[in-house]
């Protein structure tokens, strides 16, 4: 046994053993030799048995299958309407006119809230068209205005109108207490026949709360009738008012 201080003599390593060549290479040289390259009948590829080809017609378009009809996916929207305390028990009273448009025809859900002072709408899967909800909101906010319930109900049947409110001071800013009254008073005529003699001629409806003017109706009707109430808040006699009321009516009657 050698001691163990003694230097070890390097091992020789095992001479590498000559692996024995493939047979399989001549095989597939000749296979490869024998197949004919300048043929394209060899070139082509597998014919499959799936419809993956694309019609086509005669001008060399492409045709496609109608496609499928697929509901839309609907988010869920809720609309909070505030009621004025003055207008609460109109509310109250007209509910059950108020919520059956609402359900039946625009398919909406309703609901009073009496603690907070508000109606609350929402929108289900029911729900048909787009603009429900929205024309909801603004029937719910022409009645809180203080439109009446068959002239407010015209917002979800007809999508030509439109409420316009401005106010009094709006026109004429130096407007005392006083003048405001008068002013006001002007508006609305004796027994309002002011304001229905407007209403007639322009095909509107007019609501006056307090220095607050809201008008119901389509646009260029909205404008005739804004134009009359500002001239009365100016100051112009009535019967020039009426004058061109009638020119109105007349314009309106031809055109219609």
């Amino acid at each position: 046994m050698p001691a163990p201080t003694a230097m070890l003599k390097p091992t020789e390593a095992p001479e590498s053993l000559a692996l024995p060549a493939p047979e399989q290479e001549d095989e597939l040289l000749v296979e490869m030799q024998d197949s004919d390259f300048s043929n394209p009948r060899t070139m082509a590829p597998l014919e499959t048995s799936d419809d993956t080809e694309m019609a086509i017609d005669v001008e060399g378009r492409p045709k496609f299958a109608p496609g499928k009809d697929v509901d839309p996916v609907r988010r869920v929207e809720t609309r909070k309407i505030p009621i004025p305390p003055n207008r609460m028990s109109a509310l109250k009273a007209n509910w059950t006119k108020i919520y059956t448009p609402l359900v039946e025809h625009c398919k909406l859900q309703v609901r009073m809230n009496v603690k907070e002072k508000r109606v609350e709408l929402r929108s289900s899967k029911f729900t048909e068209s787009n603009d429900a909800l929205q024309m909801g909101a603004d029937f719910i906010s022409a009645f809180a205005m203080g439109f009446d319930i068959d002239d407010a109900i015209a917002l979800l049947r007809l999508d030509s109108l439109y409420i316009q409110s401005f106010d009094i001071k709006d026109v004429r800013q130096t407007l005392g207490p006083d003048a405001l009254g008068r002013a006001i008073g002007r508006i609305a005529g004796k027994d309002g026949k002011t304001k229905f003699a407007i209403e007639n001629a322009t095909k509107t409806r007019i609501v006056l709360a307090g220095s607050r003017i809201h008008i119901l109706g389509a646009f260029e009707n909205i404008g005739m009738a804004r134009e009359s109430i500002v001239s009365l808040v100016l100051g112009a006699q009535p019967g020039k008012v009426y004058n061109s009321l009638r020119i109105i009516a007349s314009r309106i009657k031809e055109r219609y």
